[in-house]
């Protein structure tokens, strides 16, 4: 049966994704957590190679696990021309399709925007790529790590005397997933309000979401003609003039930010300064490095527990860095529902992350965990498509699916 949980925001919407590794099956995912039926698709025997990343336990991979979770998963061989008919048998049946493979394999394959569009004049097809699909580079290979350095961020990121630093996840996919997944939405929901809608072709470079994300650093270098350069946790270009983190005395770091003129006053009281001295923002920028020097040293006398209570006290807003053992152990994220455990058939009981955001009228929720490879071979195929016991057996012989 469509949808295993009748819940979520999306029950109804009908998503096949020709897509692997992060970005396209991110941006599937985020429509999955709130109830799409989304349909991931593999090549027989190997699969997506995302089922081979990362850590192991007992020889099971983890990460997928948790990317394909509330998704099918049928295998399909798309080098077979009956494979590639099964393929738009499912962009007909879909209102989103999802696809990162290369611009001429698409062409080839018949799962471009012209392809897609005359299967299905109504599909909404978000196209993730490197470089994007109307540049010279179209046809270039492309993962999250170039998209983080070609947006700027990777740039911004690390110590004015160090090496640009990547953060420590995929970055650029994951941004990428949730702005396409964002985008999916704006385009249903003009389909749902526009009686002429002819379908949508959402065409996405891996650089562009974060590019976009880091909202000033076009206008600053083109009204200003300067570089914004590396400040390590202070930012090029900060709201206010606290931010940084700090080293506790019994070795906790601790991250302290304003936002706003109070906010930094709250801190120049902390210290003991005098408040009127950092009325305007002028007077608080001047005197940054005072401020910084002067947390550095307040946060090396204490404890990190002595710090955060005189922070709570002051309204200064500050916190542990976290690593996976502090979230897990967090009561703030017990309280928030943020993490779920989710039985799997291989691993048994497993922790995640909960559907996020959270939607208190009709939330959607983890149903699954990441499927075996084709276990829906069967549901989408002969329930959802329509195909016959005999042209399954036909496709199974000859290796299709």
């Amino acid at each position: 049966m469509p949808n295993a949980t009748g819940q979520g925001q999306l029950c109804g919407l009908k998503v096949v994704e020709f897509a692997h590794v992060v970005a396209g099956p991110l941006a599937g995912s985020m429509l999955a957590d709130q109830g799409a039926d989304v349909v991931h698709v593999e090549p027989p025997g190997a699969g997506d190679a995302a089922r081979a990343m990362g850590p192991r336990r007992d020889g099971v991979p983890l990460w997928f696990k948790v990317a394909a979770r509330n998704k099918r998963s049928v295998t399909l061989d798309l080098h077979h021309e009956a494979g590639r008919a099964v393929a738009h048998r499912l962009v007909a049946w879909a209102d989103v399709v999802i696809v990162t493979l290369r611009a001429g394999r698409l062409r080839r394959w018949g799962l471009d925007w012209e392809s897609v569009h005359r299967i299905n004049p109504k599909a909404v097809l978000l196209q993730i790529s490197g470089f994007g699909a109307t540049s010279s580079q179209a046809d270039a290979p492309g993962f999250g790590k170039m998209g983080e350095a070609r947006s700027g961020v990777v740039h911004l990121t690390g110590s004015p005397d160090g090496p640009p630093v990547h953060t420590g996840f995929s970055h650029g996919d994951a941004v990428t997933g949730l702005m396409g997944a964002y985008a999916v939405l704006a385009a249903l929901h003009r389909r749902d309000h526009d009686p002429g809608f002819d379908g949508e072709w959402i065409d996405l470079a891996l650089f562009e979401p974060l590019f976009r994300l880091v909202e000033w650093q076009v206008i600053v270098h083109d009204q200003l003609g300067t570089v914004p350069q590396r400040s390590g946790n202070q930012l090029a270009v900060a709201p206010a003039a606290v931010i940084n983190t700090y080293r506790s005395r019994d070795e906790q770091w601790i991250t302290v930010t304003s936002a706003t003129l109070r906010s930094v006053r709250n801190v120049a009281r902390l210290l003991g300064l005098p408040e009127e001295e950092f009325a305007t923002s002028e007077q608080q920028h001047a005197r940054s490095g005072e401020l910084d020097d002067g947390l550095r040293a307040w946060v090396a006398g204490r404890t990190a527990a002595e710090c955060l209570e005189a922070f709570a006290r002051a309204e200064v807003v500050a916190s542990r860095v976290f690593d996976a053992a502090d979230i897990a152990a967090d009561p703030v994220y017990a309280e928030r529902g943020d993490i779920v455990t989710v039985a799997d058939p291989d691993l048994g009981d497993v922790r995640m992350q909960a559907v996020i955001p959270h939607f208190r009228q009709r939330p959607g929720r983890v149903w699954r965990t990441g499927p075996a490879l084709g276990q829906d071979n069967d549901l989408v195929y002969r329930d959802w498509l329509g195909l016959s016991d005999q042209e399954l057996a036909e496709l199974e012989k000859n290796d299709v699916v």
